[in-house]
């Protein structure tokens, strides 16, 4: 099944996810010990289509349970950097 995570950062957080970004990546490197994969994923954008301000996951899982678990251990989220995080189911129509 796939799930959308979209994660809106708190007001400020750019300087602490600049700091984690490294970690960030290296981490989404290798999904397999969470039973996930990413099919697509970035950075969400200020209107000046440069500032960083969150995060958006398409996730392929046989469950919410584990998207949830992958979510929890991301380096943002121990940071802090996220202030909500919604996990959605999603049907792919096209694409």
């Amino acid at each position: 099944m796939l799930f959308a995570i979209h994660a809106i950062d708190r007001p400020g957080a750019l300087p602490s996810r600049l700091a984690n970004y490294e970690a960030h990546k290296t981490f989404l490197s290798d999904t397999s010990p969470f039973g996930v994969k990413i099919v697509m994923s970035g950075p969400l954008v200020s209107d000046d289509g440069l500032t960083m301000i969150g995060s958006l996951f398409l996730i392929e899982a046989p469950s919410r349970a584990e998207v949830e678990a992958f979510n929890r251990a991301d380096p943002f989220a121990a940071a802090g950097i996220w202030e909500k995080v919604s996990i959605t189911g999603f049907i792919r129509r096209q694409g």
